[in-house]
């Protein structure tokens, strides 16, 4: 069994992602990126053809990414998708109020965040996370027609231009941004992470569809560019990498703030009338713990000694779903209709492409060389 140990864990953040990172290079070096951006609009399902003039960079890393991995275990992953449909929306509340803050507890995450996002829309984050998660999940993800392994694809290629640019601009202080740790953190942080949500939330778990759940992000993670021979290989490790890898970098930042700020106001803004609005900051406060909550400046509200009744509502709704089939039929579409009505609000309506951006934020520290060109103001 891997020791987790600070030297493997250093060694982690020296390595990126070689054949998406190459692929990149490749598309920057040719002057390509916005013909492949373009082109890859349209590019959406599995089984498509690729788009003609798509620079052969990305057409050669497309082709060697556009199966999944041969040792997939079927039968776990149609389990995993169960598992999801019978808890979507509590699994989805524990991405937006745990997972997401658990990003920002930790400062160089949150700093990157910060950089590679759009202040003028923060929902743009929990969109993409979650549209990703819902393509995971439908019945035909890996099948001819699903939008699971283009957009994984999109996503990858994303990560690689982020560590280019911050590379390229010499402002980040470590040697490789979105490093293996950091990548195999998030995996972390989207699996038992939400697990550990649902548990505290008294969402009822078996053990198998917590492994299974677990199985399929290991299967994500793969899909993503993680080296599969270090990541976690069931629950027990995958805690213990969790554990170790937020130990070593968890903390305060301006940055984590600032993105639990817009967190907080985004679905204040999502949810109708303002009566609610402190369940939102409660429910943060309940998931991640007060000491995460109070580095990140979650403010205290008249509902946090009110978020502990969550389990004994969760337990009455179950209750209600053991009634028989129909009852849990009508309850699993009345979940999945919030799910995709929760999306939508995030989304806009519109689909998360996943491009490859051309340049990152200036206002966080990381300026672009190519900066766009406006007219000089009229002479006096």
């Amino acid at each position: 069994m891997t020791e987790y140990t600070d030297r493997y864990m250093d060694a982690l953040r020296l390595k990126g992602d070689p054949l998406a990172d190459a692929t990149v290079e490749a598309l920057f070096g040719t002057g390509e990126v916005g013909r492949y951006n373009t082109l890859m609009r349209w590019f959406t399902t599995s089984g498509q053809a690729l788009p003609e003039g798509l620079p052969d960079a990305a057409r050669d890393y497309l082709h060697a990414t556009a199966t999944p991995p041969d040792w997939i275990d079927w039968g776990v992953m149609e389990q995993a998708r169960q598992f999801f449909l019978d808890n979507d929306v509590h699994v989805s509340t524990a991405l937006s109020f745990a997972a997401m803050p658990a990003c920002y507890v930790v400062p160089h995450v949150a700093k990157l965040l910060s950089a590679t996002h759009s202040l003028a829309y923060p929902s743009r984050r929990m969109a993409e996370t979650g549209q990703f998660t819902v393509y995971l999940m439908q019945p035909d993800a890996f099948q001819a027609g699903g939008r699971f392994l283009p957009a994984a694809q999109k996503v990858r290629l994303l990560h690689a231009s982020i560590r280019r640019h911050l590379k390229e601009e010499g402002r980040w202080p470590e040697p490789v941004a979105i490093c293996q740790e950091d990548m195999l953190g998030g995996l972390m942080m989207f699996s038992i992470q939400v697990l550990d949500a649902l548990h505290r939330m008294g969402v009822h778990i078996t053990a198998e569809g917590a492994d299974a759940y677990y199985y399929a992000w290991r299967v994500v993670g793969t899909i993503l560019g993680i080296d599969l021979g270090t990541i976690p290989p069931d629950l027990p490790a995958a805690r213990e990498f969790s554990d170790r890898y937020m130990v070593r970098h968890m903390g305060p930042s301006p940055e984590g703030a600032h993105l639990t700020r817009q967190l907080i106001d985004m679905y204040e803004q999502v949810v109708p009338g303002t009566l609610l609005d402190p369940i939102v900051p409660a429910l943060i406060r309940y998931l991640v713990g007060d000491t995460s909550a109070d580095w990140l400046q979650v403010p205290r509200t008249r509902f946090d000694s009110l978020i502990g009744l969550a389990p004994a509502l969760l337990g009455a709704l179950e209750w209600v779903e053991d009634r028989g089939p129909w009852a849990e039929y009508i309850s699993d579409r009345l979940g999945h209709l919030v799910t995709m009505l929760e999306l939508s609000s995030l989304t806009r309506g519109r689909v998360m492409h996943y491009a490859i951006p051309q340049e990152l934020k200036s206002d966080f520290g990381v300026p672009s060389k190519n900066a766009r060109w406006t007219p000089p103001g009229p002479a006096l």
